[in-house]
């Protein structure tokens, strides 16, 4: 399997010496190809790093598939120009991606993994349940653990992360990936093969936040986002209709919270909690 690291010659200059030969490590991005029973879906630009679980966590997010059991084969090919992740679905489902597909509206797209039409990029969100109540000395201490687990980003600092965090548990899983939604995918994936429901933690993410990460997020099933940049106003929106704690720019002296923050107490109250609808 491909490398996700690389390591380049390169002449650094600094503003006490002057300039030389020196070396970078740097990540790999590379074509990754997700097809169905024979059928291409999307491309994506990746860190060729953990692709079960990202094949699993972008057919879940994406809403390809409802539950893993529906995958009935993986399989992880490469060649010279990208990596493809085969995927064969079982009946009917199989059969009803194919449909779905071949329905699709037009020969114009809006740029989304397998989306054509402008309504189904702005599908709404799953809504979330209830869930945690969340501290903030707990959002924070969630936080501060992800920077020493970042191992990719410490060699390089150009990846990403996702990482979920449980009460009494701690950091239980984090992903890396050039792409911030390639990580939440590789995430999601990670969780779902643990059997670690969404609902059980929160969610922590070292990039913005955009409209397609709260998506994904609700699809995970995720009460609370927290994220060290600022979300995008459709973000906001998104997270408010799913009911999901928003918590952004998030950093060393503390946080905002943009939605719902009812979920954040002065002492943790776990409350009873459902699937996602």
């Amino acid at each position: 399997m491909a490398a996700a690291l690389a390591r380049v010659s390169c002449t650094a200059y600094r503003t006490a010496g002057g300039g030389g030969a020196g070396e970078r490590v740097i990540p790999e991005e590379t074509a990754i190809a997700f097809t169905y029973n024979g059928a291409s879906y999307a491309v994506m630009m990746a860190t060729p790093r953990d692709l079960a679980d990202f094949a699993l966590g972008f057919s879940l997010t994406e809403r390809v598939i409802a539950s893993p059991d529906q995958i009935e084969h993986l399989k992880i090919v490469e060649d010279a120009a990208g990596i493809e992740l085969r995927m064969w679905l079982k009946e009917p489902f199989g059969t009803a991606l194919v449909e779905r597909r071949r329905h699709l509206a037009g020969p114009t797209g809006c740029g989304l993994c397998g989306i054509e039409t402008l309504s189904e990029a702005m599908r709404p969100a799953r809504r979330v349940s209830e869930g945690w109540h969340f501290t903030p000395r707990e959002i924070m201490r969630a936080l501060d653990a992800v920077a020493p687990m970042q191992e990719l980003n410490r060699q390089t600092r150009a990846v990403h992360a996702a990482a979920f965090w449980q009460p009494g548990a701690g950091l239980v899983a984090l992903r890396e990936d050039v792409g911030r939604h390639n990580a939440l995918d590789k995430l999601g994936g990670a969780l779902s093969h643990s059997g670690i429901p969404g609902r059980s933690g929160m969610l922590l993410l070292t990039s913005r936040v955009s409209v397609e990460m709260v998506q994904k997020a609700a699809a995970m099933g995720v009460p609370l986002i927290s994220a060290v940049s600022a979300p995008t106003a459709l973000a906001v929106r998104m997270a408010e209709r799913s009911g999901i704690t928003l918590v952004a720019i998030a950093r060393a002296d503390g946080f905002e919270v943009f939605t719902h923050p009812e979920r954040i107490a002065a002492s943790v109250q776990p409350k009873e909690t459902a699937d996602v609808t």
